[in-house]
């Protein structure tokens, strides 16, 4: 049986992964969907719509 120390090391490694998947998961989507289209658009195309 783990101990009150070890349980509460275990909630707070799940709750900052939990924050950094939530943070990370519309950045990796926008990445995927950058490097994996046909023509690769350029980075300036990416960060500024009027270019």
């Amino acid at each position: 049986m783990p101990s009150e120390e070890t349980k509460e090391v275990i909630n707070k490694v799940l709750e900052v992964s939990r924050a950094a998947f939530h943070y990370a998961w519309i950045p990796a989507i926008i990445y995927v969907g950058f490097t994996r289209s046909n023509p690769t658009p350029s980075l300036i195309k990416l960060l500024s719509p009027l270019a």
